[in-house]
């Protein structure tokens, strides 16, 4: 840490009462932003240089702010390690998992030290690891695509494919790319190759010649300080919001005892509230990293080719509206941590299903274990994926059998009461996931029983009701009813909106690693019939299932 600088922080930390920390990771953010106009203004001629600055500015962050020598020590330990096994293994099909295996155990390591043995308002590795994990994971996988024909690859995947390893110089700047360093987003590395020799800049011919986004001087880099400013002006209003209701809406108020003195319905809107406190930081500080990311140029995903407009969203990571005013579970979570969402579709999902296979329930499976191992080991995390995971079959059987009564059966068009069951999704989808997530801030299994206990469980209850009720006559009744109001409307065939999905159709891959139990239930039998066993034993596994379930339904609704 260089001499003094800590003096400024711990002033501030004693007036606004956050860790110096918390205060010199806003500032890394702030100071980002010169930062990456100075990076732009560095001639598209000499990447060399970028790369070099690059270096630079994360060794000042890592060392000269935070002091993070061990920090330093693990990124070069994941990211030589990575590199070497790129270097010796490119064409083996076993190189990507073992460096998967490597990085994610790598991590495990440090999180299981920082969860027993660290300060946690002290700024340490473990965030920047877990953007490093993405980045090099997806590394390993675009080398092997690289020694793959293309007509073994998917569209993503040519683009994606690195053909020739990159340089020492190329790699470590791709590796310690300041502006998303400390917290993301992750990106691969053609995005950052095609970023720092502008071929991404390149227009396509089909764009109107007096549509080109305006440059400065020589530079190939559209002209990206305005979207870069009104995304930090975005961040720095959340950060104040969350400031603001910090003080009102704190976790540790609801394990108070004073906390019961409230009625029932105060009790959830202050959970509620707490969320969206939390909320509010995480907002703030990806947005004003992405920000930094538009100035530098990293941030540019193309030109409309009618209107010449330049899309900035190559890197967004959250969507805060999207999450905000989510009436259902995906809508919510996909505008949630959205690089991260990427990574485990293109790199986890898709990457353990055999080629010329759906993925089924291993791939949904894989990706669970994947996207909960990754984020640590609180038993918090846990409790936040288990529920969220039934909470989109609950969702998901609603929009299916009870949302189809809001629409037109022969239009599919909105019907005027749709707006009273879009009101009532949006009310149970905010009040569920408030309570769903308190226990990944809250981390500790204790707590997050004492929070959920104190407003009665009431997610839990409402999921495991109406799980219970589409696993009973319920759902029978409601599909006879579709049926016959859509013969009244003289339609021949119950039509299915546009996003509703066949157990046996196509399915949209998993938000954050959460996958249907339901429907991998539908998986596990295909499975089975495929193991080679023949249908008699397979009815019989099922059949003996089933009445496990529904056994150990009973019992729960019963303690319920």
């Amino acid at each position: 840490m260089l001499p003094y600088i800590n003096y400024p922080f711990e002033y501030l930390s004693g007036i606004l009462g956050s860790p110096p920390d918390d205060l010199k990771l806003i500032f890394s953010f702030l100071l980002s932003y010169p930062l990456a106009g100075l990076l732009k203004r560095v001639p598209d001629s000499r990447p060399e240089f970028k790369n070099i600055f690059i270096i630079g500015i994360a060794t000042f962050y890592l060392v000269g702010l935070f002091s993070l020598w061990g920090g330093l020590r693990t990124i070069f330990i994941a990211s030589a390690g990575t590199y070497a096994l790129a270097s010796f293994l490119p064409t083996s099909p076993y190189m990507p998992w073992i460096a998967f295996v490597f990085l994610m155990g790598h991590m495990a390591i440090n999180q299981l030290e920082r969860q027993f043995t660290a300060n946690p308002e002290v700024m340490d590795i473990t965030g920047t690891q877990m953007v490093l994990v993405m980045k090099l994971s997806a590394f390993a996988w675009n080398v092997f695509d690289g020694t793959l024909p293309d007509s073994e690859l998917s569209e993503l995947q040519q683009a994606r494919k690195i053909v020739k390893l990159p340089s020492i110089l190329d790699y470590t700047a791709y590796v310690l790319f300041f502006p998303s360093l400390l917290i993301g987003p992750a990106f691969d590395y053609n995005e950052y190759r095609n970023w720092i020799d502008t071929s991404m800049f390149t227009v396509p011919p089909t764009v109107d010649p007096t549509k080109k986004p305006p440059t400065r001087f020589k530079r190939k880099i559209p002209r990206s300080g305005t979207p870069a400013m009104w995304t930090m002006a975005s961040g720095l209003g959340y950060i104040f919001l969350f400031l603001q209701f910090g003080s009102r809406f704190y976790p540790e108020w609801m394990l108070d005892e004073g906390f019961l003195k409230y009625g029932i319905l105060r009790r959830v809107f202050y959970l509620h509230m707490v969320g969206l406190t939390i909320r509010f930081k995480y907002y703030g500080a990806w947005l004003l990293a992405e920000g930094s990311c538009i100035l530098a140029g990293l941030g540019y995903n193309g030109v409309d080719p009618t209107t010449g407009k330049v899309s900035w969203n190559r890197l967004q990571n959250v969507n805060p509206w999207g999450v905000e005013t989510g009436t259902n579970s995906r809508a919510y979570l996909e505008n949630w941590n959205m690089n991260t969402n990427k990574w485990l579709r293109n790199y986890i999902y898709l990457r353990v299903t055999p080629k010329g296979k759906k993925p089924g329930f291993r791939a949904s499976m894989a990706t669970f274990v994947t996207s909960a191992f990754w984020h640590g080991f609180y038993p918090g995390y846990y409790l936040t994926f288990v529920l969220a995971s039934f909470v989109q079959t609950a969702a998901k059987n609603m929009r299916r059998y009870v949302r189809p009564f809001f629409l037109d059966p022969n239009t599919q068009n909105p019907l005027p009461t749709k707006k009273f069951y879009d009101i009532a999704s949006w009310l149970a989808t905010q009040l569920i996931f408030s309570f769903a997530v308190a226990p990944f801030y809250l981390l500790t299994l204790e707590k997050s029983l004492i929070v959920w206990s104190r407003v009665y469980f009431y997610a839990v209850i409402t999921v495991l009701v109406s799980i219970g009720f589409f696993s009973s006559p319920g759902k029978v009744y409601l599909k006879k009813a579709l049926e016959e109001r859509s013969r009244k409307a003289g339609v021949a065939q119950l039509k299915k909106s546009s996003s509703s999905e066949s157990l046996t159709g196509n399915r949209p891959e998993p938000v954050l690693g959460l996958n249907d139990p339901v429907r991998d239930v539908d998986d596990a039998i295909k499975e089975l019939k495929e193991s080679g066993l023949d249908s008699k034993q397979v009815k019989q596994m099922v059949e003996e299932a089933i009445r496990e379930k529904q056994t150990e339904f009973r019992n729960r609704t019963r303690k319920a």
